[in-house]
Order: C-alpha cells, then sequence, then structure tokens
C-alpha cells in the first residue's frame, strides 16, 4: 500500500455510507492534513477531478469548503495550492493551539474514563512504533488520531472544531519537516499527558498540551527554516 493510500484511507473509512460531496471533502481533507499535497504546490480542479474519481461539482464544493478551512488558496486560472506558512504564521498557530488544545486536554481529563484511556495508550504505542520505525505516513495519522481521541472527550465541539482547522494549517508543513529529518526529530510529550490523564489532573494535563504543542510548532519553525 502507497502513502497516499494509507492515510486517506484512515480519513476515508465509511465514505461509501457518506454523499458524494462528503466524502470528497473528507478525502481531499485528508490528503491537505497529511501532506499529501504539499504546501505551495498547485493543482488544477480538473486534476482533482481525476485523482479523487468524482465529479466536477463535488470536488468544487470540496475546494469552497477547504478555502474556508483556510487550507487551500485559490490562485487562479482553475487552479487550487495548499498555502505556505510563514515564521509569523508559526507564531499565530502556538498562540492559537496552546490555547484552544491546553483548554479541550484540561476539559477532557475530567470527562475520560479508563477504557478511554487505554484506548489513547494503543494509538500512543502505534505511534511509536511510526517513529521507531521511520513511518512518516504512521507518524502523522497516529498523532493525529491521539489528538482527535483526546479533544472527542472534552464535549466541547465549538473548541473542538477550531482545534481541527488548524490541524489543516500547519499539518502540510508537518509532512515536509517529518519527511526531510525524520520522525525521531519529533519529541513525543503523549506519555506526559497520558500520566496526567491516569492522575485526573486536569492542569497537569493542560501544561502536557502545552509542552507537547510547543516542541512540536517550533520543530516545524525550525525546519522550514532551514530548508529555505
Amino acid at each position: 500500500m502507497t502513502e497516499t493510500s494509507s492515510s486517506a484511507q484512515t480519513a476515508d473509512e465509511g465514505a461509501a455510507k457518506r454523499p458524494a460531496h462528503e466524502a470528497v471533502y473528507q478525502q481531499l481533507r485528508a490528503q491537505i492534513l497529511f501532506g499529501e499535497l504539499a504546501p505551495g504546490q498547485a493543482v488544477t480542479i480538473q486534476g482533482l477531478t481525476a485523482a479523487l474519481d468524482a465529479g466536477m461539482t463535488p470536488v468544487r464544493e470540496a475546494i469552497r469548503r477547504l478555502i474556508s478551512d483556510g487550507a487551500l488558496v485559490f490562485q487562479g486560472n482553475r487552479r487550487v495550492s495548499v498555502p505556505q506558512i510563514t515564521s509569523a504564521d508559526v507564531n499565530e498557530l502556538i498562540f492559537a493551539r496552546k490555547t484552544i488544545e491546553c483548554e479541550l486536554a484540561r476539559l477532557a481529563t475530567v470527562n475520560i474514563s479508563d477504557d478511554d484511556i487505554a484506548e489513547l495508550e494503543r494509538i500512543d504505542t502505534d505511534l511509536d512504533r511510526a517513529i521507531s520505525t521511520g513511518d512518516v505516513p504512521g507518524y502523522l495519522a497516529q498523532n493525529y488520531s491521539f489528538h482527535t481521541a483526546l479533544y472527542g472527550h472534552a464535549a466541547a465541539p465549538i473548541l473542538t472544531d477550531l482545534a481541527d482547522r488548524l490541524w489543516l494549517r500547519f499539518g502540510p508543513s508537518l509532512r515536509v519537516v517529518c519527511g526531510r529529518f525524520g520522525t525521531q526529530s519529533f519529541p513525543d510529550r503523549h506519555k506526559d499527558i497520558l500520566e496526567a490523564l491516569r492522575r485526573r489532573d486536569p492542569e497537569m494535563a493542560a501544561l502536557a498540551m502545552e509542552r507537547d504543542v510547543c516542541q512540536g510548532m517550533e520543530q516545524v519553525s525550525m525546519g522550514l527554516a532551514e530548508g529555505n
């Protein structure tokens, strides 16, 4: 299985049950989130239609939604691209992620069950395996799964939606940096988060999340700087 098909499959489970426009949106969204469309890479609407094996109307609707999400920008001449982030963007992302994701971790700590924690531990084990083997698509997928599974227990749908939109902004650049420097260049603070969850300590969880966010985004910033 190719890198593209593995991450797309992760995001598209159950796609056959979705309306066509929603299935196309989720498929294209996964390609952006996991960096299969590189920042700055221009693609045509016709090319996406062929690549996604979808009709022009659902592809256009997916593009419209993703432009609204900030995940795509219109280039003119029927082309779109994933925006490239700058150092100023990274600083904004760090501030926004710390504000939103630390609160989500704090809220989730109050609601989470032992079974939920066990599921997060399983995801983290898969993440560790991806890091140790240099599996970039696996790392990206499991890292995203850990965070989204945790935030799902916060019972805060507005904050969760905002966090998910932020991940669309830096996900493609994360893929670039991982591909350039390897998965082991990224620290994993998830063990600290899990310990806080087991202790049912919301402030400890928020602090561990802050460290996870800051260290990860600083690696993105340094990686992008070295690549310029």
